[in-house]
């Protein structure tokens, strides 16, 4: 097996398997050998084996084109776009309950009808995850932090507890509202656990104690075309 083998100042070593086509990372303390790291790996190999074999029946979106007939995903459904040319701007709007009406200027190309769909995806994301910021901070007793929206290729957010921010991986967009609302507790979480530890499950497991459910639920929707949506499973 072919591995990426980044060195951290960690304490553990960590172990995650990536979409599409089951990348392996090991993230591993500068201390611990080369040898440990094969042993360490060799040792999850029946697991690293299940990951990618949901890789391979997932369905996979095709590269999105922006045209109408095309499936886009927002807020966990499924929707048509419907693509209409004409003199004005740059227009987007939930038609009925299955479509996406997508308005752009006559002579607009494929990469301005996608970054037209992601300007939306940014601006409904950061709508929605306000709210939670806002109902979780207050619940941990934080005031609410700033929300930032960005391309990740390998997580689902970030937190800077010293700069009261988090930053939210923009293909939440197209995921279940619950599925957001579980990123900004997990990220806001991390304000007062910095670990994974028992501390930081046992917040979760009181405010959200669905939680488990939710986070896999991310995967079950169509692995995204683009690289930048790879994220771990774990």
């Amino acid at each position: 097996m072919s591995i990426d083998l980044v060195r951290k100042s960690i304490k553990n070593l960590h172990l995650a398997v990536y979409p599409p086509d089951g990348r392996i990372r090991v993230a591993a303390p500068w201390h611990v050998s080369e040898d440990a790291i094969r042993v360490a790996v060799a040792t999850r190999v029946a697991w690293i084996n299940r990951q990618r074999r949901k890789f391979l029946v997932q369905d996979r979106q095709s590269k999105r084109e922006y045209v109408s007939g095309e499936t886009h995903y927002f807020l966990g459904r499924g929707y048509r776009l419907q693509l209409n040319q004409d003199s004005g701007s740059f227009r987007i709007r939930i038609a009925g309950s299955n479509k996406i009406e997508l308005h752009t200027p006559l002579g607009a190309n494929r990469d301005d009808r996608e970054q037209a769909i992601l300007r939306w995806y940014r601006r409904e994301l950061r709508k929605r995850a306000l709210v939670d910021a806002q109902m979780w901070a207050a619940r941990l007793g934080f005031e609410t932090p700033r929300v930032g929206i960005k391309r990740m290729r390998t997580k689902w957010g970030t937190s800077n507890p010293e700069a009261q921010r988090i930053w939210l991986n923009l293909e939440l967009a197209q995921k279940h509202p619950q599925c957001i609302s579980y990123i900004v507790l997990h990220e806001i979480a991390h304000f007062k656990f910095r670990k994974h530890d028992e501390a930081f499950l046992g917040i979760l497991d009181l405010l959200m104690p669905k939680w488990r459910a939710i986070k896999s639920d991310l995967n079950q929707f169509p692995l995204a075309f683009q690289e930048w949506s790879n994220i771990p499973i774990e």
